[in-house]
């Protein structure tokens, strides 16, 4: 068998074989656009990594820049229960022989005791970018890793580019593996560094590579839209390694998802990995994890573990998942973590309202009750004006609840007057002030309260919550999170709005929702949900 001849191997894959999973966030991913992760940032999504049960966790570049070195130094302190720490770098310079470079070196004193280096596989870049011959080149990648090898428990070879060099130059992308191969890596990794290739070309590409010997990992890129695609298809084809990122967070267009990855591979390949089925179900937890601590808005719609993965919003997709749930949901959401969800809108049918019934507790209302064909009704004629409430289902709830007679009366607005003012500042300076003031009635009450804010609507949500803290000390836990607003129609300043509002408590996330052609009435209307919503689900009881 030739190993630099381009021979293609196509041995049977063995599917009891575990896949490796290989996770780049910490560096790969912390190249996205508008991401920063500090050091103890990294430190936490490394734990939670390793208690996911990922094999390989890549914790960056050390000597890179002091970030990456005082993450080393502190995650070689860690407890590590599963996963192994990986250090990445490149091969040695050219002219510098292994045991003088600097980059080798800072691979060595990382503490870390794998290693991940990259080289270059398309000639192109070998002649143009680096400026050396091509056997220069496999010199560089043989030493490397023959020298890391000795002294280092696993070395992995990224062969960068691979599948660009292997059209361009297919012999020589070949003979860069081979020499990585000889050298001792454990694993040569095939890169899709630019994320343009296709399926079939991966295919066909990693399969020719299991010519020359050794163990086959796969690192994608997401430019063409098929990280997650082509990574399946080359172990499809023989990698037992497979690179990626949570969220698919990566430079350019991302990463390979691994959260999309892992399930696709235990659930419809039906490959081995090292995560359990109760590991697989911390998925969902992971993806909003790192989210979080990217200040990311969580991908709704990301397949899996997003909100919207397993959410249904018309009658009839409703009707038929209550009968059974594999009519429009491909898995069982819990596997991964997550969990079934109904919306409501005017594509709504009385299916939906059953659910949300049922989700709620509140089974034992007929579903031939009148007020639950009349709640449907006034739902579709609210969402007509501009109400949306699969964003808002808390004041969903209230209103079903209201409907039914089971929401108690927590306060009465009396009345509220918000006023902005432009005021000198001690420096000279203008400063725009915004002051609210709320009257409210509870249990037979008055309270009349002011506050100032950072704008009319900070001003008006803490005036309210002056103003009821005395009642309910529960409100103090409350936070406004998001505040999101939305033009409706033309009217030019006259137009209807929709204002969207996220509380959260530290234990819970709601979404309240407000209309009205006054900016501030609407806001009032869902900053009030969004109160009365915490007391309900506290159960808390209304004085008097």
């Amino acid at each position: 068998m030739e190993t630099a001849s381009g021979t293609e191997r196509n041995d049977p894959v063995d599917p009891t074989e575990p896949v490796a999973l290989y996770d780049t966030t910490l560096r790969d991913g912390a190249q996205s656009e508008d991401v920063q992760f500090s050091v103890e940032d990294k430190l936490r999504i490394t734990r939670r990594l390793d208690e996911l049960g990922v094999d390989f966790i890549e914790g960056g570049w050390p000597g890179a820049n002091p970030k990456d070195e005082a993450f080393f130094r502190e995650a070689s302190r860690l407890t590590w229960h599963h996963a192994r720490l990986t250090a990445f770098g490149s091969t040695r310079r050219a002219g510098v022989p292994a045991e003088r470079d600097v980059v080798l070196k800072g691979l060595l004193d990382s503490g870390a005791r794998v290693a991940t280096i990259f080289g270059k596989t398309w000639d192109l870049h070998v002649t143009r970018a680096l400026g050396i011959s091509l056997e220069e080149n496999l010199d560089l990648i043989h030493d490397s890793i023959r020298y890391l090898k000795a002294r280092m428990d696993l070395v992995f070879f990224d062969a960068e580019h691979y599948f660009d060099g292997c059209k361009s130059n297919p012999d020589y992308a070949l003979a860069v593996l081979t020499a990585a191969h000889q050298a001792g890596a454990d694993c040569l990794v095939l890169c899709d560094t630019n994320g343009g290739c296709l399926v079939d070309e991966v295919t066909a590409l990693t399969r020719r590579a299991k010519a020359v010997g050794g163990a086959l990992g796969i690192h994608c890129h997401n430019d063409s839209g098929l990280a997650v695609a082509n990574t399946l298809a080359a172990v499809a084809a023989g990698a037992m390694q497979v690179q990626g990122t949570v969220n698919g967070l990566g430079e350019r267009c991302g990463n390979a998802n691994l959260m999309t990855i892992i399930p696709n591979l235990m659930l419809k390949m039906g490959r081995r990995t090292a995560l359990s089925s109760d590991q697989l179900a911390q998925l969902s937890s992971v993806s909003r994890f790192v989210s979080e601590l990217a200040n990311l808005s969580p991908q709704k719609n990301q397949p899996f573990v997003g909100d919207s993965a397993f959410a249904h919003k018309g009658g009839i997709h409703v009707s038929a998942v209550l009968k059974d749930s594999i009519t429009y949901e491909h898995i069982r959401p819990e596997q991964v973590g997550n969990r079934q969800r109904v919306l409501l809108s005017e594509q709504s049918g009385k299916s939906n309202l059953l659910f949300k019934l049922t989700e709620m507790g509140l089974d034992e209302v007929d579903p031939d009750d009148p007020r639950i064909r009349e709640l449907l009704q006034e739902l579709k004629e609210l969402e007509l004006r501009g109400y949306q409430f699969d964003a808002a289902d808390a004041s969903f709830e209230l209103r079903l609840r209201r409907a039914l007679k089971q929401l108690p009366s927590y306060f009465t607005l009396r009345g509220f007057r918000v006023i902005d003012e432009r005021r000198k500042g001690a420096d000279g300076g203008k400063l725009l002030i915004s002051d609210a003031s709320v009257q409210v009635e509870v249990g037979g009450e008055m309270e009349h309260t002011a506050a100032e804010g950072n704008g009319p609507v900070n001003a008006l949500d803490k005036a309210l919550r002056k103003a009821l803290k005395r009642f309910y000390p529960q409100l103090e836990e409350m936070t406004l999170s998001d505040f999101k607003v939305r033009i409706l129609n033309t009217g030019g300043t006259g137009a209807m709005v929709r204002v969207l509002i996220e509380s959260q408590d530290g234990k819970d996330r709601w979404g309240t929702v407000g209309v009205s052609a006054n900016i501030l009435a609407a806001s009032y209307e869902a900053l009030v949900d969004a109160v009365i919503y915490k007391l309900l689900k506290e159960g808390v009881t209304p004085p008097g």
